[in-house]
């Protein structure tokens, strides 16, 4: 089974390009759009509000710990990369399809 072009393997788990959508109406892991997860939360982008909101989001819906998501690029854009340590790509596809993803 192909990967979708928003996973990417890396050494210490797996690289999600993401674009977030801030201040929705609800937090929630959208489809995919194009090469990007698309991901919605409440916050604000001020002080980082949101990276905080989409790192947690992305914890509860891939079960796994807080720490274990970091963001890696995009701190003030709404194009995002985050890895997720510990988790290969084929796991998280399969987490996020169970959340309903």
């Amino acid at each position: 089974m192909a990967l979708p072009s928003f996973l990417q393997a890396t050494p210490n788990g797996t690289l999600v390009r993401l674009k977030v959508q801030p201040r929705a109406s609800r937090n929630e892991v959208g489809p995919p759009n194009g090469e990007e997860l698309k991901i919605r939360v409440t916050a604000p982008p001020v002080d980082s509000a949101a990276n905080q909101a989409v790192c947690e989001l992305l914890a509860d819906t891939l079960g796994c710990r807080r720490g274990a998501v970091q963001l890696v690029r995009g701190a003030s854009s709404r194009h995002k990369n985050v890895e997720i340590n510990g988790l290969i790509p084929d796991e998280v596809l399969k987490r996020l399809e169970a959340a309903g993803s």
